[in-house]
């Protein structure tokens, strides 16, 4: 029998997975699925920023023609490295040295830095077969600390932080050849086809502008990048736009709270004042329950319950109580609904395939997704031509 390829694999597996789901009592089906490769595991990192993105531009190639690509994350990620430290210095040790990162800092770094793939470039130069950046972001931490306190870069600082990137990531190859044609990491790059500049972000929020660009406040926007703001109606419009015509969308977000279960296949806003929507038994048992029983019953994940209907104030409020950050990034490959008509948007993290039934992929309700975002990466042709005509993207 031949080999599947590692996107008919995924196809295959998201059978298994609506079945594992209804065991739960969610039965979903496919509005819309849109083709992407296999599932990594960031490990020990905390890099899904660059796996996030790369397996976005992944799926890019996939719908363009191009064929399926394995690119290499920890590539970005070395020279990501090398430019927050760059940053901390030159605001004097105010910088943010930790490992989160947003979608352009990967699709910047393609630009900059050209891109590899994962067989030529694995990132992994020390004794353990996954990710580990405990050790490596320590040593980061106190060169970087001594530099400031010295109030100099010497030509040996550079030669030190080199070598460190060498030791742990690995020799970043001049050239080399991949499936028998010779390339650098630029012409690699170019080979692949995409521009850089047709990926936009996108956020809404109310205490910026709408239909303009403006810097989000959150620790992984270390660089002060610009998002284009508009209201949630439309941000949900482009997400729902961009699945429903072919294309993936690179999602940043929060994962932090109970209704997120990764284990369960799916990500929840429950309303546990809401019980209209509830079958007259249901509804008589959860009105007899305290709040705390509420949510535990709800965060068994066993049954379908309403949801928090999401406006702009209240995504606003969870952002400026801090319940909103940006703790995650993932890739929406789809729609799916459920049994009584929800909208669920298919999701490939980065998690490796063992951590839940469901091959690494999960449903974040529409209500999750309006409540816990912070900002998406489209392509700009993804976006409704209204939409774009008022953020003024040509």
């Amino acid at each position: 029998m031949k080999k599947l390829s590692g996107v008919l694999s995924i196809l295959l597996l998201f059978v298994i997975t609506s079945q594992n789901v209804m065991a739960q009592g969610y039965i979903f089906t496919d509005v819309k699925r849109n083709s992407a490769t296999p599932v990594k595991n960031q490990a020990s990192s905390g890099t899904c920023w660059s796996y996030a993105t790369a397996a976005f531009l992944e799926s890019e190639l996939l719908r363009t023609g191009k064929g399926e690509f394995d690119l290499s994350e920890m590539y970005i990620v070395r020279y990501n490295y090398l430019k927050r430290m760059d940053d901390n210095y030159l605001r004097r040790g105010e910088g943010n040295l930790g490992q989160g990162s947003l979608a352009h800092m990967f699709t910047n770094g393609v630009e900059e830095f050209g891109i590899v793939p994962q067989e030529v470039y694995s990132g992994i130069n020390y004794d353990s077969p996954v990710n580990n950046h405990k050790e490596v972001n320590k040593f980061i931490n106190v060169i970087s600390a001594a530099a400031v306190e010295l109030k100099q870069r010497s030509p040996e600082y550079y030669k030190l932080v080199n070598s460190l990137m060498d030791i742990y990531f690995g020799i970043v190859p001049k050239t080399f050849v991949y499936k028998g044609q010779s390339y650098t990491p630029a012409s690699f790059a170019k080979y692949l086809g995409l521009n850089m500049s047709d990926y936009v972000e996108i956020t809404s929020f109310s205490h910026i502008p709408f239909y303009k660009k403006s810097v989000i406040e959150v620790p992984d926007n270390w660089d002060h990048a610009s998002f284009y703001n508009i209201p949630l109606n439309e941000f949900i419009s482009v997400i729902d736009n961009a699945l429903m015509n072919g294309y993936t969308v690179c999602w940043d977000g929060d994962v932090s709270e109970k209704g997120f279960s990764h284990a369960n296949g799916v990500a929840i806003n429950p309303d546990i004042q809401e019980t209209a929507n509830l079958s007259g038994e249901d509804r008589a048992r959860f009105e007899k329950m305290t709040p705390e029983e509420r949510y535990s019953d709800i965060y068994k994940f066993q049954k379908i319950y309403p949801e928090v209907n999401v406006n702009q104030e209240i995504r606003q409020r969870g952002y400026e109580s801090f319940t909103t950050t940006d703790d995650h990034l993932m890739l929406l490959t789809g729609i799916v609904k459920d049994q009584n008509g929800n909208k669920y948007y298919i999701t490939k993290n980065s998690w490796g395939t063992d951590r839940n039934r469901f091959g690494g992929y999960l449903n974040m309700s529409e209500s999750f997704v309006k409540a816990k975002s912070i900002s998406v990466m489209v392509h700009k042709e993804s976006i409704p031509a209204d939409i774009r005509k008022k953020l003024g993207i040509q």
